[in-house]
């Protein structure tokens, strides 16, 4: 797991050594290991490492090979790079190193962009062709690692997070677009599109190559959720346990201790019963906060309970308010966007304690979008009308309330809404059920969970692998008929396979969202951060809210709550502190 930026010309060499600087001290928390840099005609790469699959020197980048005439960076962690290697052997390749970075080199050369379909994993790459001057980019099929970019002329920057790609004095315009999905769809802009006007995302299972003829980009990878196997619950089940097993079982693979970020939810519970089975001393880690509005604001009660089943080596981080505050703003400038979900912060405290122990982590997050966990799905079963249907249990805010959000000048489109229509309307998921479950484990689960424990994990330099977005088992999960994910409150069939391997209380507890209290409810010191921030003279300058609206939020914070639990005044106030985190 690491951190790259890279900056493209065709025909020149014009590269500024002090954006790179800057960039390597934006990427260092993603990986404190080692930095390597590299310049060639048209091309300055440079890169931090995190080591984890190959501890030595030999998988070090950037890589380069002048015999194949090829340059990389790369991020992530290709699983079955082992039996890549050894069909690259076959072919006549040889390797110095012990690592998936440079299986990956040596699959490029052999494969071109078919190497991509071949990998199991999660990654954002760069390969350059030092004969024709030709970059090639890609991104793994969920989205897991990001790939930010930033066209311009004569070329390109790319980079890791989008704050590496920020050169000295630069400030790119907040995008109506990009702030209408902010607010409407739950902080989620989905790709190429962001926050920033003129800095986009390479989307979740595309590759795009640039060179002397142009610009190419291509979807590699798309599930079909139209296929549904006839299979009886038993044999699906069967099904389900082999590929979930076999997920967690490739995500062990590295040259250090992996742990176990645990909710005590049903997904990271399962996720510890199926490492137990391989590895008798498992640590896991669990993070709790105040409690505020009648909520509490932890769940040890279940974390314990599977720690003690399982005999893992068990954390607790218990977070006082003091220590919150302290931490929110470090937290919000950790984001490569703006984030809505509290939950940052717990993810963000939770890593920093995790990542003394240990260097990567399994998690579980894209069950309840790959397996209809939440609870807009059962609605969607039997709509005649998708779209609003979607809309009405998952927009944090109604047309009309956006029209009282913003000022006029950012009034300029319902993106969120036209967004939702169109990806709806693509072929490859009939049903309404599919069609939400595709959308949101193609843009919302990129956009939201998991670039959240993305972010918040490589802050502090921990690799974060997530078994329920292994493809194989994805491709499953989309075959699977909706009568074996929608029933009892979703993820049906996966609370089957819980009810082999875990205490009943687990799974038929209520279900849990990783709660922050004191930033739903917006209380105390809390609201006092709210109030300065979206009252202060930088937030008025940009003109965005209506003071009318802030005011009426204002008066009820602790309702001022969204369809998904969110507080709309954190909302907006996140964006706020983002904004100003970045000199913006």
């Amino acid at each position: 797991m690491c951190g790259f930026y890279g900056h493209y010309r065709q025909g020149d060499n014009h590269f500024d050594p002090q954006q790179l600087e800057r960039a390597l001290q934006q990427l260092t928390p993603r990986g404190p290991d080692a930095e390597g840099r590299y310049q060639t005609n048209g091309l300055l790469l440079g890169h931090r490492r995190l080591k984890i699959m190959d501890l030595s020197d030999g998988s070090a980048q950037p890589m380069v090979d002048d015999t194949l005439g090829l340059a990389m960076v790369f991020n992530g962690a290709i699983y079955n790079y082992p039996a890549l290697r050894q069909e690259l052997s076959a072919l006549g390749y040889t390797f110095h190193s012990d690592g998936d970075t440079e299986v990956l080199l040596k699959a490029f050369h052999a494969w071109g962009p078919q190497m991509l379909p071949r990998l199991n994993g999660m990654f954002a790459l760069a390969i350059y062709n030092l004969a024709d001057n030709s970059l090639f980019l890609a991104r793994d099929r969920l989205g897991i690692k990001p790939l930010y970019l930033k066209p311009e002329a004569g070329g390109l920057r790319f980079a890791s997070t989008l704050p590496a790609l920020l050169g000295k004095g630069e400030k790119p315009a907040l995008s109506a677009k990009g702030l209408d999905f902010y607010l409407n769809f739950h902080g989620v802009t989905p790709a190429p599109d962001t926050v920033l006007e003129g800095i986009e995302k390479l989307p979740p299972g595309y590759w795009q190559r640039f060179g002397s003829e142009g610009t190419e980009r291509q979807c590699w990878w798309q599930p079909d959720f139209d296929h549904k196997p006839v299979l009886s619950e038993a044999q699906w089940l069967d099904k389900l346990a082999h590929s979930l097993r076999g997920a967690v079982k490739r995500r062990n693979l590295a040259a250090v201790d992996v742990g176990i970020l645990l909710s005590g939810g049903l997904d990271s519970s399962l996720i510890t019963a199926l490492v137990s089975e391989v590895h008798p001393k498992v640590q896991t880690f669990s993070v709790g906060f105040e409690g505020a509005g009648g909520e509490e604001g932890d769940e040890f009660r279940y974390s314990d309970l599977i720690a003690q089943q399982f005999g893992t080596e068990h954390h607790r981080i218990r977070v006082d308010e003091d220590t919150l505050l302290k931490e929110l703003l470090p937290a919000i400038s950790a984001m490569s966007e703006p984030m809505v979900s509290h939950d940052c912060i717990g993810f963000y405290l939770l890593s920093r304690h995790v990542a003394r122990h240990c260097k990567v982590v399994q998690s579980g997050q894209g069950a309840d979008e790959v397996f209809a966990g939440y609870h807009w799905y059962p609605p969607m079963q039997d709509t005649s009308a998708p779209v609003d249907c979607y809309r009405q249990h998952f927009f944090d805010r109604s047309i009309q309330e956006m029209q009282e959000t913003l000022l006029p000048p950012w009034q300029q489109g319902d993106f969120a809404g036209d967004f939702v229509k169109s990806h709806f309307a693509m072929p490859g998921a009939t049903l309404a059920i599919d069609k939400a479950l595709r959308q949101d484990s193609q843009v919302m689960l990129v956009d939201d969970p998991v670039k959240r424990v993305d972010n918040m994990t490589m802050a502090f330099g921990l690799e974060a692998r997530v078994p329920f977005l292994d493809h194989e088992l994805v491709e499953l999960a989309a075959s699977m008929p909706p009568h074996l994910k929608v029933p009892g409150g979703g993820k049906y069939l996966l609370r089957q396979l819980g009810y082999q391997l875990l205490p009943n209380a687990v799974i038929d507890r209520p279900k849990g969202y990783f709660p922050v209290p004191k930033l739903k409810y917006i209380q105390g010191q809390v609201l006092a951060l709210v109030k300065d921030t979206l009252y202060s003279d930088r937030a008025k300058a940009r003109g965005l809210f209506n003071p009318r609206y802030l005011d009426r939020l204002f008066s009820a914070p602790e309702k001022a709550l969204t369809p998904l639990g969110g507080n709309k005044l954190w909302q907006l106030a996140s964006l706020e502190l983002w904004m100003q985190a970045h000199d913006l």
